[in-house]
C-alpha cells in the first residue's frame, strides 16, 4: 500500500533553510568582525612599533646633531687657537727683529751720513737723513743692500744744501725689512682610533 504524508514537509524544509542561513550569515558575520578586530589590533601595534621607532630615531638624531655642533665648535675653537698660536709664534720670531732692525741701521751708516728721522709702516722703512757729498748715499744705498735684515733700497729723493749752516745733501730713502721666515706650527695630527 502506498503511504502518502500529507505533513507541510516543503515548509518545514524551508525553514531548516532558513535556520541555517540565519547561523551561517550570523557565523560569518561573527567572524569578519573577529577578522577585523584582529587586523585592526595587528596594524595598530604595527602604527606603535613604527612610532616608537620613529621617536627613538628621532632622539638619535637629536643627539647626533648636538654632537655635530659641538664637534663644529671645537673645530671653529681649534681654529681660533692655531691662529692664536701663529700670531705668537709670528711675534716672538719678530721680537729680535727690531733689535737686528736697528742693529743694521746703525751698522749699514757709512761715515759721513746722519738720519734725521726713521719711520716704519708695515716691513718699509722710511729714511730722512743728511749726507755729506751724494757718495756718501750711495755707500749708503749699496750697505743696505748687502745687509742680511734691509733690502731693496730706493732713493726717494736727494738734494744738495750749500748754506752757511749746513753743507751736504739731504736725502729720503725707502728700504724694505727683510722677513724672517718663522717655523711653521703644525697641528697635531688626529688620535688613531686602535685596531678593535
Amino acid at each position: 500500500m502506498t503511504r502518502i504524508n500529507l505533513l507541510p514537509w516543503r515548509e518545514v524544509r524551508r525553514k531548516q533553510r532558513e535556520r541555517q542561513f540565519t547561523f551561517i550569515a550570523a557565523g560569518s558575520l561573527l567572524l569578519m568582525v573577529a577578522v577585523i578586530f584582529y587586523v585592526h589590533i595587528h596594524f595598530g601595534k604595527l602604527i606603535d612599533n613604527q612610532t616608537a621607532r620613529n621617536d627613538f630615531l628621532n632622539t638619535e638624531i637629536a643627539a647626533l646633531e648636538k654632537q655635530i655642533g659641538e664637534i663644529n665648535n671645537l673645530a671653529a675653537e681649534k681654529a681660533r687657537l692655531l691662529a692664536r698660536m701663529t700670531i705668537i709664534q709670528e711675534l716672538q720670531a719678530s721680537r729680535p727683529a727690531s733689535v737686528h732692525l736697528l742693529d743694521e741701521l746703525v751698522t749699514t751708516l757709512p761715515e759721513g751720513t746722519y738720519y734725521n728721522s726713521v719711520k716704519q709702516q708695515g716691513n718699509v722703512l722710511t729714511l730722512e737723513g743728511v749726507a755729506q757729498s751724494n757718495a756718501r748715499v750711495s755707500s749708503l744705498m749699496r750697505n743696505i743692500e748687502s745687509s742680511p735684515w734691509l733690502e731693496n733700497p730706493v732713493l726717494d729723493l736727494i738734494e744738495s744744501k750749500e748754506n752757511d749752516q749746513e753743507s751736504g745733501a739731504r736725502y729720503v730713502l725707502r728700504v724694505n725689512q727683510k722677513v724672517q721666515s718663522a717655523p711653521v706650527i703644525q697641528p697635531p695630527p688626529p688620535a688613531q682610533q686602535a685596531a678593535q
